[in-house]
């Protein structure tokens, strides 16, 4: 068992094919194409369910107990709520972000029959007209609106464009990558996790290592309004982890290097022993690492876990700053996700017991006392 050569080259590809790829929650049919057209090229099997969420298998020596490996596809976004008389749309969230964030973002909107630019702005936005009332108004999303780049003079104009309310707003990513590793977009969240993914998946195509059992990459659609990994997961998993964001922020130990292991959220601690099994890889294979605590955070598994789903669940995290806005990650939280990755799949699963559901005593692990 050894960290597999990872191909840096493709990882910072593939993240930008996917951060160009607009996919705010309920409008990623295009980014699920992508991620399926990948997984051709690496020669991996997979199925979709009737939303659109991925299941990837790469076969080991056992069908069970099996892992699971999970990201998500789809990011933050907007739709429209109201036509305005002024000729422009008010919008409201796709997930939760603020709308300090928004303000100023170039945007598409796409339409039953097509797609239109724009630009999200306060309703007061020229300082040449309202003086210091641009500061001062509040920052909500109620005080912004959506200027498309058409000739519009009214409601009427907006009607023959064919918009309506409930048309999909998709945000401009902007990514930016630095040659001293760092990387800054919109929607790293979770973009960046899906390459972490994609490049483990990589790393497997091309060493060919022998797995102890099947492991499943799952690709989920709707995490970010809270669905996430409910409907993708087949019985034989017995771990999952999830691949997302740790905020570094006061108050928080996440770091833009190394990985984050994450040991609660907002919806209550990880399985004990998984969490310890990635942080024994981490000091066994000299992965950079440190653990966090998450208060207003949930991912994949709390969906997974709410839908009933028995497994046990850790969460692996990139350190990232300025989460749900103008993120940043650095390429060191990437690589050592992605090293740590390839490990703990070529590890045999903690306990040969979760083969099935439910068995005997023997076999149960016990907690340090």
């Amino acid at each position: 068992m050894r960290v597999l050569p990872i191909d840096q080259r493709y990882v910072l590809d593939i993240l930008m094919k996917l951060l160009h790829t607009p996919s705010p929650s309920g409008y990623t049919d295009r980014v699920v194409h992508v991620v399926c057209e990948e997984l051709k090229r690496l020669g991996v099997p997979f199925e979709l369910t009737r939303l659109g969420a991925i299941r990837a298998t790469v076969r080991g020596a056992a069908r069970a107990p099996a892992r699971a490996i999970v990201s998500h596809l789809d990011t933050l976004g907007a739709q429209v709520k109201a036509l305005k008389p002024n000729g422009r749309l008010e919008v409201v969230p796709v997930g939760h972000w603020n709308a300090r964030f928004a303000e100023g973002a170039r945007v598409t909107l796409f339409t039953d029959g097509g797609s239109h630019r724009g630009s999200l702005l306060p309703l007061k936005a020229s300082g040449h007209t309202f003086g210091p009332e641009v500061d001062s108004q509040p920052s909500a999303w109620n005080n912004l609106e959506l200027r498309l780049d058409e000739p519009l003079g009214g409601i009427e104009d907006l009607m023959k464009l064919g918009i309506y309310v409930g048309d999909f707003v998709a945000v401009d990513a902007n990514p930016e990558l630095s040659d001293n590793g760092f990387i800054n977009s919109r929607h790293l969240d979770d973009k960046a996790g899906v390459a972490v993914a994609l490049g483990t998946l990589k790393a497997l195509h091309d060493t060919r290592p022998t797995l102890p059992s099947d492991v499943y990459f799952l690709f989920t659609i709707l995490e970010e309004v809270g669905v996430g990994a409910s409907a993708v997961l087949p019985d034989t998993v017995a771990e999952m982890v999830a691949i997302d964001n740790g905020t570094t922020a006061p108050g928080q130990n996440s770091a833009e290097y190394g990985a984050t292991i994450a040991m609660a959220d907002s919806s209550g601690p990880f399985d004990y022993h998984l969490t310890r099994r990635l942080l024994l890889l981490c000091k066994e294979f000299g992965i950079a690492h440190q653990r966090d605590v998450f208060r207003y955070y949930r991912s994949d598994i709390a969906a997974a876990l709410q839908a009933g789903h028995d497994l046990r669940t850790a969460l692996v995290c990139f350190g990232i700053d300025g989460s749900h806005g103008w993120e940043r990650i650095h390429w060191n939280a990437l690589e050592s996700l992605i090293g740590l990755l390839s490990v703990y799949v070529q590890s045999g699963a903690m306990f040969q017991r979760e083969r099935e559901a439910l068995g005997p005593q023997d076999g149960f692990p016990i907690q340090p006392q």
